[in-house]
């Protein structure tokens, strides 16, 4: 049987890799809990198109 848990899977885009308008994306998965993470998340991840650190959000 498969666990019914409030941990979900979620996808994380850059927001600074749209605005260049370079082609490409940086996307991560992630999980989260859905119980106590109810807003949606920011982190800091590595983009290496544009070889810095940048702020990903999670997408829908």
């Amino acid at each position: 049987m498969a666990k019914k848990g409030n941990r979900i899977q979620v996808i994380l885009e850059c927001t600074e890799h749209k605005t260049t308008g370079m082609p490409g994306m940086s996307r991560y998965i992630t999980t989260k809990n859905r119980k106590n993470t109810t807003e949606r998340i920011e982190l800091k991840k590595f983009n290496p198109v544009l070889k810095k650190y940048t702020v990903h959000k999670e997408i829908k």
